[in-house]
């Protein structure tokens, strides 16, 4: 019954949960040939690639990543920094021992007493004790502090989600731009073949007295052009791998063998499932960490009121004191003190009004944070739908394109061994087709790294990263 009645005494303003607005659905986005669905989002959406390198690089981020376990160590900390706020609450009891030898003055305060003849002026003083005190926190600032511990426990819980679906995202991501390099390498390739096999034929013409040196000159250099882009494609391919590896905290060019062997670009989902606007409040862990950030600042704002109200402890001593050794184990020689103890701010310079204010402001603050987390992550899934079925567009004309390019280079080729034509037009259908070629195999990985950075706006994937020993602890006071 007690603790029912100062559970009713916490002063300060209670925590809501804030309530945002919201669209019923997103918004329609033209027909593409992997379209979205609104179905629950994928917590585990880079196994619906269907590509088993992808697979095993994520699922060695939890284990290996050295964010992701700073971001653990975080949660550690808030929750060890919840145990310390939770014990100013508790009954705190303490023993000690000590000793003092002593000279007293015959001139000081014994001179005002009569010491019994023959009574030293050197004594030992013995003495042991055990004290208690407990703060029965009437008001509820300690209750509101523990509150607001809570709230910053759940908050490290959710900026390590959030760590978890930025890495997987970005795992992803570079995943598909390392395929895409290799796509990109191998189309040049193909394409300095070409160019080799046409300035082969062109110095053919010219030992037959049929071509001119220009022609000979402009197939060279064709071929130089082409074969000019490969070590950029190169430099960016061994980039990827490394920048895996640190996500995965290796060393230099360990994935090499792992990754460097040419895996065509993963598959692409027909249907994506994105859910609803409103399954974005629950799902995103940078919405969740805005709400327990006001959540705590709420609650801090509480320990601010409770300010104001007096303490309230009870405090006891119980303990012998003698001046022998053996004194300390008498009972006659006993001593104790019992009772309670109220201290209550009369005038601290504006202090406590100063903190309230600083603590209202703070929480102002965090609610619009709060608003603004929610707005920026609407927006972001709303560009990333848009940008998922735009690119698949792009994608489909350029490939269109290609087929295109790839026609008029075989006739401008025929043409050219007829005669009909110069070679600056077999070249320039070779130009047109490599940049065909390039940008499309870039639009086919943009393909899917709007996919994942679609996944990444829609908060899916962080699950893998998951707490569930720490978060039940949460919920649960010790």
């Amino acid at each position: 019954m007690l603790a029912l009645a100062l559970a009713g005494c916490t002063v300060g303003p209670d925590f809501h949960r804030p309530e945002a607005t919201v669209p019923a659905a997103w918004a329609p986005q033209p027909s593409a040939p992997s379209g979205t669905v609104s179905a629950d989002v994928d917590a585990a959406w880079w196994a619906s690639f269907g590509d088993a390198t992808l697979t095993s690089l994520v699922d060695r981020l939890v284990a290996q990543n050295l964010d992701l376990a700073a971001a653990a160590e975080r949660v550690q900390q808030a929750r060890a920094q919840r145990r310390v706020t939770h014990a100013a609450g508790m009954p705190q009891v303490g023993v000690s021992e000590q000793y003092n030898r002593e000279r007293l003055s015959p001139t000081g305060i014994l001179s005002l007493v009569q010491p019994a003849p023959g009574a030293p002026l050197e004594i030992n003083d013995w003495t042991q004790s055990l004290s208690a005190s407990w703060e029965l926190d009437l008001f509820g600032k300690v209750r509101r502090a523990v509150e607001a511990a809570d709230a910053n426990t759940v908050a490290a819980v959710e900026a390590r989600h959030a760590v978890a679906l930025d890495l997987v995202a970005e795992m992803a991501g570079d995943y598909m731009e390392l395929r895409g390099v290799q796509a990109r390498e191998a189309i040049a390739a193909d394409n300095l073949k070409t160019a080799q096999q046409t300035l082969f034929v062109v110095k053919d013409r010219f030992a037959n007295g049929v071509g001119t040196n220009l022609d000979v000159a402009r197939a060279q250099g064709q071929v130089e052009a082409i074969a000019a882009t490969l070590p950029a494609l190169h430099t960016r391919r061994m980039a990827l791998i490394n920048a895996m590896g640190v996500l995965l905290a290796a060393q230099p060019r360990a994935l090499e063998g792992e990754l460097a062997p040419v895996q065509a670009l993963p598959g692409v989902p027909p249907t994506v499932p994105v859910g609803l606007p409103g399954d974005l409040m629950r799902r995103r862990p940078d919405i969740r960490e805005a709400e327990a950030v006001l959540h705590a600042a709420t609650a801090e704002t509480g320990v601010a009121v409770a300010s104001f109200y007096p303490d309230i402890s009870l405090t006891g001593a119980f303990g012998t004191d003698g001046l022998h050794f053996g004194n300390l184990w008498s009972f006659a020689n006993r001593a104790f003190s019992v009772g309670p103890a109220i201290s209550m701010p009369l005038f601290e310079g504006g202090k406590l009004k100063g903190t309230l204010e600083l603590r209202k402001s703070q929480q102002r603050e965090a609610a619009l944070g709060y608003q603004k987390t929610v707005v920026q992550a609407l927006n972001d899934a709303d560009n990333a739908l848009t940008a998922y079925a735009d690119i698949q567009q792009r994608r489909d004309r350029l490939a269109a394109e290609v087929e295109q390019d790839r026609a008029a280079l075989a006739a401008a080729r025929d043409n050219y061994r007829e005669g009909s034509i110069g070679l600056l037009s077999v070249t320039t259908a070779q130009r047109d087709l490599l940049q065909g070629q390039d940008q499309l195999a870039q639009s086919e990985t943009g393909v899917r790294q709007n996919l994942v950075a679609l996944y990444k706006a829609l908060g899916g994937g962080w699950q893998i990263a998951e707490l569930p020993k720490q978060i039940a602890q949460i919920r649960t006071h010790p």
